[in-house]
């Protein structure tokens, strides 16, 4: 009887479940009453493991194919009200964290090295137990979520790393070639380019049976360069077309290879709250420790992006060892006299780290680089 007034006065009666415990059926109790679902990706090539969790409870683990739909579909099916969704950095990281993202699925992708630490403790290491340790993780917000690059930064970068694996191979021909022909009393001299195709074909004239084997290694040599050359005019047209990397190629030793990767590497200035981040980032600080009354600094931490540190290590090095009017500035004479304290390597780092400074610093502000910026009055 209580029930049919509460209908008629447009009342909705609450809902009684079993052990006595009743909930209201109100907006407010059903926010209430939603439970979130945490959920950990361990993604393969071919399969990925999944497992849910719930309350500090697994309620369901399986196993999908590798794809962001097929994963969505499932997600959406055993955890409507997915809190989180976290996997590990790897080779598909990016184009998972997107595609799911664009599902609507709320993906995170945390630093793999920090995750592995604790997958590591569980005494089986199989796929399903990582997913559910990843879980696990997500459960408890201990993670260190990992900035996902958009597909334009990508593209940037992998136009720079295949431009990178095309000069390897070509100087892997030609010291193969060197040392093939050495075996034959044939020394090729210093030369490169067309000079060093010009001294093998010269040293092989008169040799057909040692050319048969030569040559074609040496028309590999000649069209992988003439590949490395068309992939260095479409890089050349990517930092003319960038303002931010003209911007930074006005730094003495950076060039347009590493002033278009570090763009892409740092996308938007605003990533970073602090320019002095960036070289943190970048793996250029030193790594502490401090354990009683231990305590010293070690080498760099060498974390983040490997290419990039390199780049800006060699510009670092262009910038000491180049003489002339261009590369004269403050930052050149304090790291010159941090290599008469310290060594070279040594100053070659910092100047390293304190030009992704400086470039971050430039970015966030639009202005040319300053060359007497930080001198002594």
């Amino acid at each position: 009887m209580l029930g049919t007034k509460c209908l008629l006065a447009g009342v909705v009666a609450p809902i009684r479940w079993k052990y006595g415990l009743t909930i209201g059926t109100g907006p407010k109790h059903q926010m209430e009453a939603t439970v979130n679902q945490y959920i950990g990706l361990d993604v393969s090539l071919k399969e990925t493991a999944i497992s849910i969790r719930q309350e500090g409870k697994r309620i369901w683990r399986g196993r999908c194919p590798s794809d962001p739909k097929l994963l969505s579909e499932m997600i959406r099916r055993h955890a409507p009200h997915a809190k989180r969704v976290v996997f590990e950095t790897g080779p598909l990281s990016t184009w998972f964290y997107h595609a799911l993202t664009a599902e609507g699925v709320p993906a995170i992708c945390i630093e793999a090295r920090h995750a592995q630490k604790i997958l590591d403790e569980t005494l089986n290491k199989t796929d399903a137990n990582d997913a559910d340790g990843l879980a696990h993780l997500a459960e408890a917000g201990f993670y260190k979520a990992v900035r996902v690059k958009a597909f334009d930064s990508m593209l940037t970068r992998t136009l720079v790393t295949a431009r990178n694996q095309l000069l390897s191979i070509s100087t892997q021909l030609s010291n193969q070639i060197r040392g093939l022909m050495k075996t034959f009393g044939l020394i090729v001299p210093k030369g490169r380019g067309r000079i060093f195709d010009g001294n093998v074909r010269q040293f092989l004239d008169g040799n057909d049976a040692l050319a048969k084997i030569i040559l074609p290694l040496l028309d590999a040599w000649c069209d992988i360069r003439r590949r490395a050359a068309g992939l260095d005019h479409q890089l050349l047209a990517a930092a003319r077309g960038s303002q931010e990397t003209k911007l930074l190629m006005t730094i003495p030793g950076v060039g347009a290879v590493t002033a278009i990767s570090y763009v892409a590497a740092i996308e938007d200035p605003d990533n970073f709250k602090k320019s002095r981040s960036v070289g943190a980032w970048l793996g250029l600080t030193t790594r502490r420790y401090q354990s009683g009354e231990v305590d010293y600094d070690g080498h760099i931490s060498r974390r983040g992006d490997n290419r990039l540190r390199g780049l800006l290590y060699e510009a670092a090095m262009v910038l000491l060892t180049r003489t002339s009017a261009r590369t004269e500035c403050s930052l050149k004479n304090w790291g010159l006299k941090l290599r008469d304290r310290l060594g070279f390597k040594r100053a070659a780092v910092a100047v390293a780290r304190k030009l992704s400074v400086i470039m971050h610093s430039m970015l966030k502000t639009g202005e040319m680089f300053n060359a007497l910026a930080g001198a002594p009055v």
